[in-house]
């Protein structure tokens, strides 16, 4: 071919590929996290994570098909930190995806780290920390994708995002502490303070009668789900997780930590009155509820400021009598097929365990997820022909390795009587099945036995499977999900109750590996920032360079508990143990204190035959 036709070519891809650009810009934000103090709820002040000397944190707005450019300080001067853009695919930079220990190292106090990616696709996403117990303490907001060529986008006025989220007075480090802990053996998760929407208690949200709105719901708490519904008002859902659905109709729903709706809302034709936006906690997640925190809130959707701004009257006596609409019957507006029968099936069920340290730990089978001394993501960059080989990712990180383009199932069963929301990193997945569903039956497993999903013996699955990115095991139940294995990376799959994830509940998809190896290119600033905390970046989940099938030294989670010990019986025995411990000490020092005393109170004589005569206090005297 001549070199004419060669550069006519090249000149037809340059224009092509600005005419795919065209309107795509890069959108910068400059990010120094530092500590701040805030009052949300109005009860207590306390240290908060905040952004530029600012908390609630801004909230990330780009279009769809920009760059989005996040330069990350750490100021907070006592823990590291990082950044996961939730629900983002991050296709072709896994690198940028944020989980610690994951697909980076954390980011140390003084140490920077810039996150660079294209968003191609649209909806409703939020942003947190994502290194261990961080996003908490405030460390979390939304991330907005507008499309102007989503279905219903000339269809409303004006848009709002609401968040709802859990608070708690204590700092992470210290309610970690108690939680993962010898005198929680039950693996009690902390109960909140209190229930904000939009980092506040008491807001109302302005609206003109005769409008649409869409509101875009984000829950960012740390633990608890949420019924929402507005009185006397029913709206249309058009987004679940970033998938644009058929508009349905609805006037309740459920938001788990970390999902999200789009709903389209029509106001009334009257400013006679304020309508109440009410939210009840899921009261099945707490162990106990303190008598002083308010499971059901309201806010108003406000037509008339001047107007009385009602409290709601909820009429249940607990959250297991409100019926949300189900998320399963949505329809995604793409109509995509079910997925055909999978080239791979995960089966993995849920546990909470004690180990021999006497704590509560999460589990999937029988793994509690321990993070690897090198970052997943960074051993399959530096093993070259091992990659594909699942034992160099450690015993402990429970990692699954994928071929590229798989359709893969995964069956998750319930031993556990909580409900978990769960969410997939770099994908959207199809739910396919779930029992029980949502509405009157969701709990009716509770108080009986675990009942595992049987492939002989289901519903039949939906012919366009609803999709999201997170969804709820139900309690003793189970769900089923499908997705195709197409953006290579390391992803993970976790409960996003915080508690549980930082409790062991996660697990590792090294999907496509060979594919990742070609595809991603890690800055060097990231292995500077892992140079910083002194974290390897070469070898296997031991952080062995020298031969990848070598294991010794991996991180491990601890031992079992023998069999013949209950949970009770190894708690009796630590306290018992340690009370052994105590009363022998005390022994010790204060019969030693005596002997002291007694010799403090001798005399050393020059002459033996010399007799020494004492008076005692009261006069009396002997020899």
């Amino acid at each position: 071919m001549s070199s004419s036709k060669l550069a006519r070519m090249a000149h037809v891809c340059v224009l092509a590929l600005a005419a795919l650009s065209w309107g795509a810009k890069t959108v910068t934000y400059d990010f120094n996290v530092t500590w701040v103090t805030a009052n949300p709820d109005g009860l207590l002040e306390r240290k908060v994570v905040g952004i530029n000397g600012q908390w609630p944190l801004p909230v990330i707005e780009v279009d769809k098909g920009d760059r989005l450019v996040v330069n990350v300080h750490n100021g907070l001067g006592d823990r590291g930190c990082s950044i996961h853009f939730h629900g983002m695919f991050q296709n072709g930079t896994n690198e940028m995806d944020g989980p610690s220990m994951v697909t980076q190292c954390p980011i140390l106090p003084g140490s920077s780290m810039t996150y660079n990616f294209t968003v191609n696709q649209n909806g409703t996403y939020w942003y947190h920390c994502h290194t261990d117990y961080c996003y908490p303490d405030g460390y979390r907001q939304a991330l907005i994708v507008h499309d102007s060529d989503a279905y219903f986008a000339h269809d409303y006025d004006e848009e709002f995002t609401i968040t709802v989220s859990d608070w708690y007075h204590e700092l992470v480090e210290d309610l970690s502490t108690e939680f993962m802990s010898l005198y929680n053996p039950t693996g009690a998760e902390p109960i909140p303070s209190s229930f904000l929407l939009n980092d506040t208690i008491n807001t109302s949200i302005p609206v003109k009668p005769n409008s649409t709105y869409l509101f875009r719901l984000i829950n960012h708490g740390a633990f608890v789900g949420q019924y929402f519904y507005i009185e006397d008002h029913s709206f249309e859902i058009v987004e679940i997780d970033g998938v644009y659905t058929e508009p349905t109709e609805a006037d309740m729903l459920y938001i788990s930590v970390a999902q999200r709706y789009a709903i389209l809302l029509k106001t009334k034709d009257t400013i006679d009155k304020n309508y109440a936006i009410v939210t009840v906690a899921d009261s099945t997640l707490l162990d106990k509820i303190p008598s002083d925190l308010q499971l059901n809130n309201t806010n108003w959707l406000e037509y008339n400021k001047n107007a009385p701004h009602p409290q709601a009257i909820v009429n249940v006596s607990d959250s297991t009598d409100l019926h949300p609409y189900d998320d399963l019957s949505l329809v995604p507006y793409d109509h995509m097929p079910l997925l055909p029968e999978p080239d791979l099936e995960i089966n993995v069920t849920v546990y909470m365990k004690n180990l021999m340290t006497g704590y509560n730990y999460a589990f999937l089978n029988n793994i509690t997820y321990t993070a690897p001394k090198v970052p997943t993501l960074y051993t399959v960059m530096s093993s070259g022909d091992l990659a594909d080989n699942p034992e160099i990712y450690g015993d402990f990180t429970h990692s699954v390795v994928l071929n590229h383009n798989d359709v893969v199932q995964l069956v998750l069963n319930n031993g556990d009587t909580g409900s978990h929301p769960f969410h997939l990193h770099g994908h959207q997945f199809q739910v396919i099945d779930r029992s029980p569903p949502y509405g009157p039956g969701f709990y009716d497993y509770l108080n009986g036995d675990p009942v595992p999903y049987d492939p002989n013996n289901h519903t039949a699955f939906p012919r366009t499977p609803a999709r999201r990115d997170t969804v709820v095991l139900p309690p003793h139940g189970y769900f089923v999900i499908r997705f195709v294995a197409d953006n290579p990376g390391v992803w993970v799959f976790h409960c996003h109750i915080d508690w549980h994830l930082s409790s062991g509940l996660a697990m590792l998809m090294i999907e496509a590996p060979r594919q990742i190896q070609e595809r991603v290119t890690i800055p060097q600033e990231h292995y500077d920032v892992c140079r910083a905390a002194g974290v390897a970046f070469e070898g296997n989940a031991a952080a062995n360079t020298k031969d990848f099938l070598d294991l010794s030294g991996q991180r491990s989670q601890p031992g079992w508990i023998p069999d013949g010990f209950t949970v009770h019986g190894i708690v009796a025995l630590a306290f018992s143990v340690l009370s052994a411990i105590c009363g022998i000490l005390s022994i010790v020092i204060y019969g030693m204190a005596d002997v002291k005393n007694k010799q403090d109170s001798v005399v050393p004589l020059d002459n033996p035959n010399e007799v020494v005569v004492e008076q005692n206090a009261t006069g009396q005297t002997k020899t």
